[in-house]
């Protein structure tokens, strides 16, 4: 398969663009600063020029864009909009354009979290963010055409950024990577759709 792998180059990428690389596919790397390809996910314009320039691919997989930390007694509207720029809209974007542009039974694989579905302190935004990609999952699910999938891979913190945000996060078990990197194989080569992947270690 040709895989487009946004934000490969970053902690997660790292692990998985090399294993797809093993298994046989032609990856492709998009990123912001690094790759072949450059994107910005919190700017629309960029991901049609990405996809323009790689072409049709029979998969994407996002694991770019992090949502901030916040101070809820601080937090704005404002704030919660430009946190979900990247992380939210930007995702979902790979998908609306997408489904125009990747091949025929393509799959997309996006990436939430776990704040999703549990509450920690300063990451209201993450929360809300990985809810609405969960939601949109769902329902882009259902109405993708000629044969597409998509799904989201939810972390827990990744096992090799503990050291970096552990302590942002006192008591959460962090997923090791390669059980996250065979959550992410699974999704593109798998047949499942609709589906939110719970790796919470």
């Amino acid at each position: 398969m040709r895989i487009l792998v946004v934000g490969g180059a970053g902690t997660i990428g790292k692990r998985l663009v090399p294993e797809l690389r093993s298994r046989g596919h032609d990856v492709v790397v998009a990123g912001r600063t690094s790759g072949e390809v450059r994107v910005d996910l919190a700017e629309p314009e960029t991901i049609a020029a990405m996809y323009r320039e790689v072409g049709a691919v029979d998969a994407v997989v996002s694991i770019a864009a992090h949502g901030a930390l916040d101070e809820f007694a601080k937090l704005t509207s404002a704030e919660l909009r430009e946190n979900m720029r990247a992380k939210f809209y930007g995702q979902a974007e790979l998908v609306l354009q997408g489904q125009h542009r990747a091949a025929d039974g393509a799959s997309f694989t996006l990436t939430s979290g776990i704040f999703a579905d549990e509450a920690w302190p300063h990451v209201t935004g993450g929360g809300v963010i990985s809810g609405a990609l969960h939601s949109f999952v769902l329902s882009a699910a259902i109405e993708l055409p000629r044969g597409m999938r998509v799904n989201a891979v939810s972390p827990t913190m990744v096992g090799d950024s503990a050291d970096e945000f552990g302590g942002h996060f006192p008591g959460m078990r962090p997923v090791p990577m390669d059980e996250l990197v065979r959550h992410y194989l699974d999704c593109v080569e798998g047949d499942r759709t609709g589906t939110v992947v719970r790796a919470y270690a």
